[in-house]
């Protein structure tokens, strides 16, 4: 293994021993925990020296083992925070706030990264780890409608993850949930029919039973502290799965032809960010147009072209950015601008649209 591979899987496994540690024993650790994910992650991006590697065989070949690892231990980090915040491992309130944030980010950054990596491998229980890693976040439906809806649609008004120039992370959020769990639904349903399948086969009878379960299993082992616990867990991990939606593709829009349909996913419709710290966290879920060109390819890469859009910084600082709609829109509403004008420059001629 090469140190830089090396790297990459102890930056993104850390987060469980000290998240780990601090639940049960408290202290300073919280705060370790804490730190790890907000002030030394943003530091280390601006510090540390971009090493992009061309060669997607050379750079994380243990795709596999790494990614189950994290998933493994993100059932443990649920199960053992849920305790922790209940107050069965003794933590102060002044502990259990940086315990709940940092746990709360490695389950929205490591451990969404990770489902998104899973659900999109081919071999099945890679898919099935993922899928459960989403049911526990009370997410499940995001197995179906990523692919189905978001990878079809992405860039246009018909797919609910992609955020609209001027609109606010609020508005998108409660549009993205509500509409990615109709859509899903929706492309299941007729996915089943196609394949003449019976409705009992409908994975949303698992997603929803799946959720009932955990919050079974919070209220029997934890009573109602459990159950609150699970329930601000999972919103706090949701809402960072949102955000970055929001953020990778804010603004953008593929051109529609004169055929009605939109033209073909580019590098030039998803935000992309070069960070090297925070890629390597969140397993390179920042380099987003390799994935929507190359989705089953284990963690993305970042091939520069002309028509890749760059964030101006990491993307959890650009996440936490957009939570100031006014300062967002002042930031990204010219950058979104300056990329639809390079669109049209890079459109061939007699390139027919419709207006």
């Amino acid at each position: 293994m090469t140190l830089r591979m090396t790297l990459f899987a102890v930056i993104s496994s850390l987060p469980v021993f000290l998240i780990s540690i601090a639940a049960i024993w408290g202290g300073w650790w919280v705060l370790a925990a804490f730190f790890y994910q907000t002030a030394l992650a943003a530091l280390l991006d601006e510090l540390v020296a971009l090493t992009l590697s061309e060669d997607p065989d050379r750079e994380f070949p243990a795709a596999d083992p790494l990614s189950v690892f994290l998933a493994v231990a993100h059932f443990w980090i649920l199960a053992i925070c849920i305790a922790a915040l209940s107050g069965d491992t003794g933590l102060t309130l002044w502990e259990k706030i940086p315990l709940f944030l940092a746990s709360g980010l490695f389950l929205g950054q490591v451990s969404n990264s990770n489902a998104h990596e899973l659900i999109h491998r081919g071999a099945r229980p890679l898919h099935r780890l993922g899928k459960w890693v989403y049911i526990t976040l009370l997410f499940g439906h995001h197995t179906s409608a990523h692919p189905l809806v978001h990878h079809i649609h992405v860039a246009t008004d018909q797919d609910p993850n992609s955020a609209r120039k001027g609109e606010s992370y609020y508005r998108f959020a409660k549009r993205a949930w509500i509409g990615s769990f109709v859509a899903g639904y929706r492309a299941e349903t007729v996915r089943l029919a196609r394949i003449k399948r019976r409705k009992w086969h409908h994975p949303y009878i698992l997603y929803l039973s799946g959720a009932g379960l955990m919050m079974a299993l919070a209220y029997l082992g934890h009573g109602i502290p459990g159950l609150i616990s699970l329930f601000l867990l999972a919103g706090f991990a949701q809402s960072q799965l949102l955000i970055s939606d929001y953020v990778q593709h804010y603004g953008l829009r593929r051109t529609i032809l004169a055929n009605g349909k939109p033209e073909p996913v580019s590098d030039g419709h998803s935000w992309n960010a070069r960070h090297w710290f925070t890629s390597s966290l969140m397993l390179n879920a920042p380099r987003h147009s390799d994935h929507h060109a190359h989705p089953a390819r284990p963690y993305p890469q970042l091939r520069l072209t002309s028509e890749m859009p760059q964030l101006p910084r990491s993307l959890p600082v650009m996440a936490t950015l957009a939570l100031w709609p006014k300062h967002w829109k002042r930031v990204m509403d010219p950058l979104v601008q300056l990329q639809q004008d390079a669109q049209i420059r890079q459109r061939p001629a007699g390139h027919d649209i419709v207006d």
